[in-house]
């Protein structure tokens, strides 16, 4: 009897502790499950490119590595420089910076391995960067890429002509690319070297800032010699003090003759001008130049190829030379 009561006993606890197991494992499965700590997000960012079209150089600011300097030569054979967003402006010869949005990333982008590269002498960079009234100087934040916005084929070398071995489709418009948090803060500020220029609050409704410096005429359609890019690319070797080359080998082989990049010293000397030069001056309005010139033709034609080639982008309206990615030396270390 006593064994029986013993075994009963046992029972009930074990039948007890059966019960409150079942219990407690049914309410732990009611319970909700606490929610996941909350995880943290970077901002979402957009990318937006900044893209430079026409005699471009660049090279880092000397007096900041996280910025970069973009140079081009202000000469009668362009019109002015625009900047151009939703909104646009023209910019005289001077120095501009461009702020944007935060933006992510190093600012250490590797250039594109096809972007023509040069050294330059520093005392020759600050020469460039000093000579007011000749040059655009255009101050922005280092990139994340450098994306390549148009090519052409060219032949690029440190003599005249460049040897065939240097031909390869060169890189001639850039856009710089930077991973922006907000489509907010894009302005533009700067100092002219005569007169004055307001800061300009930039539009950016898509994700595109265009820096254009367009030809001031067409090539004469008799000129089969891409003379006008030819003209461009001395004017920024002469502006930065490179002795540096372009030949066009799709271009006739009688170029050479009249190339102006070949003519440099005589130019430098006040020669007769050339057939380009009587025309730049013609559709750039300077009437002295040009002998029997009538000033209301000169007028009517200048601001009909201007209006044609802003708002039509007529083929060929830009120069077919390289961008050059220029890296500071030493002054007398013979770059």
């Amino acid at each position: 009897m006593q064994t029986e009561r013993y075994f009963n006993r046992s029972l009930f606890v074990l039948t007890s502790a059966l019960l409150t197991v079942f219990f407690l494992n049914a309410c732990q499965q009611t319970q909700q499950p606490a929610p996941p700590a909350a995880e943290s997000k970077a901002p979402a960012t957009e990318k937006v490119f900044i893209e430079f079209r026409g005699p471009w150089a660049f090279v880092p600011d000397p007096k900041d590595a996280k910025m970069l300097l973009a140079i081009a030569p202000k000469v009668t054979g362009h019109r002015d420089l625009f900047v151009q967003a939703s909104n646009e402006s023209t910019l005289a010869a001077g120095v501009y910076e461009l702020s944007l949005p935060a933006h992510s990333g190093t600012g250490t982008a590797t250039p594109h391995p096809d972007i023509a590269k040069a050294d330059i002498d520093t005392q020759s960079l600050q020469r460039a960067l000093d000579n007011k009234s000749a040059r655009y100087v255009i101050r922005l934040p280092q990139p994340e890429e450098y994306v390549v916005a148009g090519r052409h084929r060219i032949r690029l070398g440190a003599t005249y002509p460049p040897d065939a071995s240097t031909e390869k489709d060169y890189p001639s418009a850039i856009s710089l690319r930077y991973d922006i948090s907000s489509w907010n803060g894009f302005s533009l500020a700067g100092t002219p070297d005569s007169g004055t220029f307001n800061p300009l609050l930039l539009e950016v409704e898509t994700p595109m800032i265009r820096f254009v410096i367009m030809p001031a005429q067409f090539d004469d359609p008799n000129d089969k010699c891409n003379s006008h890019s030819r003209e461009s690319f001395r004017a920024l070797t002469v502006l930065l003090g490179l002795n540096l080359y372009v030949d066009i080998p799709n271009d006739p082989a009688d170029c050479h003759s009249k190339d102006p990049q070949s003519h440099r010293a005589a130019n430098a000397e006040g020669g007769s001008s050339t057939r380009l030069e009587r025309l730049v001056a013609l559709l750039t309005e300077n009437v002295a130049d040009v002998e029997g010139a009538n000033a209301a033709n000169v007028g009517r034609i200048s601001d009909h190829l201007t209006a044609a080639m802003y708002f039509f982008g007529l083929p060929g309206a830009d120069c077919v030379i390289p961008i050059l990615l220029l890296h500071p030396v030493p002054s007398g270390s013979n770059p």
